[in-house]
């Protein structure tokens, strides 16, 4: 049964606060929502940044605008960004934003621990990108293989950067993830019975399953590096008797879910988008929850499909090819249904429609190359070739990065109370699609003509030239597409058209609410008489039913009667103690113990800030 958070004692519901130290000690989750977007977005303009330096070099033979190691620092950073810095927390951030507000939750389970996790992941990505300014920064894959990762191949502090930062970005998404499942379990409206959950929530929870399963591996993984690299241990030496695939496996059994882990939230933005702007429920809505759980079940079972060329043997290659093909069954449910939603539709051709449109055309795309990868024989074809490029960026930015976009198209109101320029959004759409397919598009075919990935230049009489540079054009056509984008927020940030509640007669809890909503979201918590709540509420069922009951206006006393958490400092300072602790292990052992120590003091003053005994709790 859903239950309602009992907050801590010590503040009552107030307005939202301004300047700096509001947004440095707040608790809030919509501004941790907003954190996480704004700083997602900036990650994402460097990883792109980076991206487009690559396509430079690549866009004619024989180039020399970057170096060789130069090259391999680029690529390893665009994917590191991309994947842990830019999607998953362009996704968090609609975790914080929307969750409380889609179940009908004044806030998350454990605010200052979601404050915790921004300012962790903040501290990861700076840590990272911060070897930049010293010269040395990662240069081994965003997949960094042992053995080339360890000492003996990879010297100097290139792959210690790499390493540690993801530990460090790790700890926050098991924070978050624990958070977000206690939350969704524990604060829906009275009402709200699982299956009465949005598809959002529903992706986002299978999600948070998949973090709190998946990263130990990859923790496990870095773990056994950390002490390879540092004191000496053997455990990637084959020369030593270590398994030489320990590291493809470790790794893997936490990549192959974090693919899902990036477009799960990608698809459930998509189930909230399609019935709002076709104006109807979501086609067989169980059934795309059920295929949800069951990709995120079949993607623990997939990962060795990225090592049929290691030569596992036929047992095990027929074992994981069958497992990849039978992934593609509750992905391909999922697109019937959302067709299926569009048919007979009273259809909004929205921005936030195109993108879930492209969402679903780019990613049937780089399923269908996917499939393929799902056949041992064709797989050690394409290995290591440009075709593993291009259905990796058909999945990862034709999927996720053309959701999130339809998610920022339709949520931007609820988050900022205004309206965004269709004018430019459909500009920023088409601008992304036709360079989107321009830039990835051709490197199926430089893969099959044999042009590997992770090269940094090629000789002119490979043929190889034409289509690099049809590629680079695509690229910085994305970019483009980009500024119409950055131009559109700005130029309606302030002066856009005001959006109102609910400007497009939505479906679900977060439009009943003003935007951008209170700081204690509902004034009344609602009761959730189904999955489409508002819907009921303005228009009843479609077959004849009256609408369901609104909530009862609040009272002043109603308001004045709700606690919110207070704002804390100690996520911020326990952040970067813990920072501060794990980079000593690049400068001296001194800075590692005094950072343990601080890491620890923090610690207790963050679980003993708000403990009070029970007669001084109000």
């Amino acid at each position: 049964m859903a239950t309602q958070a009992a907050f801590m004692p010590g503040a009552k519901a107030k307005t939202a606060t301004t300047g700096v130290w509001s947004w440095i000690t707040t608790v809030d989750h919509k501004r941790i929502g907003i954190l996480y977007g704004v700083t997602a977005f900036l990650f994402f303009l460097m990883g792109g940044i980076e991206a487009l330096i690559m396509r430079a070099q690549l866009a004619r033979p024989d180039n020399d605008l970057v170096s060789a190691q130069t090259f391999n620092e680029l690529f390893t950073m665009h994917g590191t960004t991309m994947v842990f810095l830019a999607i998953m927390p362009l996704s968090a951030a609609f975790f914080n934003y929307m969750l409380p507000l889609q179940i009908g939750a004044r806030d998350v389970a454990f605010p200052r621990l979601n404050a915790l996790s921004y300012w962790i992941f903040l501290s990861g990505g700076l840590f990272i990108n911060s070897s930049f300014l010293f010269g040395s920064a990662p240069d081994g894959g965003w997949f960094g293989y042992a053995t080339l990762t360890t000492r003996q191949f990879s010297p100097g502090h290139h792959i210690d950067f790499w390493m540690l930062g993801l530990q460090i970005l790790g700890i926050a998404s098991m924070l978050a993830g624990f958070n977000f499942i206690v939350t969704i379990i524990n604060m829906r409206a009275p009402g709200m019975t699982l299956m009465r959950m949005p598809v959002f929530v529903w992706m986002s929870l299978v999600v948070q399953f998949l973090v709190v399963l998946a990263f130990p591996a990859i923790t496990v993984a870095l773990i056994l590096l950390m002490f390879d690299r540092f004191f000496g241990t053997l455990f990637y030496a084959p020369a030593a008797g270590a398994d030489p695939l320990l590291w493809q496996h470790l790794f893997w059994i936490f990549g192959h879910p974090e693919v899902y882990i990036l477009i799960l939230p990608a698809m459930g933005i998509v189930s909230e988008v399609l019935p709002t702007f076709a104006r109807k429920p979501l086609f067989g809505a169980p059934v795309v929850i059920y295929s949800g759980i069951m990709i995120g079940f079949f993607g623990f079972g997939v990962w060795s499909h990225h090592m049929f060329s290691v030569g596992m043997g036929p047992v095990a290659d027929s074992a994981f090819s069958i497992a990849t093909m039978l992934i593609a069954v509750p992905t391909g449910v999922k697109i019937l249904n959302w067709i299926s939603t569009l048919w007979g539709g009273t259809i909004r051709f929205t921005s936030a429609l195109l993108f879930s449109l492209g969402f679903i055309a780019m990613f049937t795309m780089g399923g269908l190359s996917g499939v393929m990868h799902a056949s041992p024989p064709v797989d050690l074809q394409q290995t290591d070739s440009y075709f593993v490029v291009a259905h990796f960026h058909y999945v990862l930015f034709g999927g996720s990065i053309f959701g999130i976009f339809s998610g920022f198209y339709y949520w931007w109101p609820k988050m900022t109370g205004r309206l965004l320029d269709e004018k430019l959004g459909k500009i920023h759409f088409w601008l992304m699609m036709i360079g989107f397919n321009m830039a990835f598009f051709p490197q199926h075919y430089l893969g099959l003509i044999g042009m590997p990935r992770r090269i940094y230049t090629y000789a002119a009489d490979l043929n190889w030239g034409f289509w690099n540079l049809i590629s680079t054009i695509g690229a910085f056509t994305i970019a483009l597409s980009i500024l119409v984008f950055i131009i559109n927020v700005i130029k309606t940030r302030r002066s856009g058209p005001v959006a109102g509640p609910d400007p497009w007669d939505a479906r679900t809890l977060e439009w009943a609410i003003p935007s951008p909503p209170p700081v204690y979201n509902f004034a009344t918590i609602p009761t959730v008489h189904g999955r489409d709540e508002l819907w009921l509420q303005k228009h009843g069922d479609g077959h004849g039913g009256a609408p369901t009951p609104k909530p009862a206006p609040p009272t002043a006393k109603d308001i004045a009667a709700i606690h919110m958490p207070p704002p804390s400092y100690w996520p911020i300072l326990l952040a970067l103690a813990l920072t501060v602790m794990l980079s000593g292990l690049l400068i001296s052992y001194v800075q590692l113990v005094v950072g343990g120590l601080l890491t620890l003091y923090c610690m207790f003053k963050f679980a003993l800030e708000y403990h009070r005994p029970a007669q001084e709790a109000h």
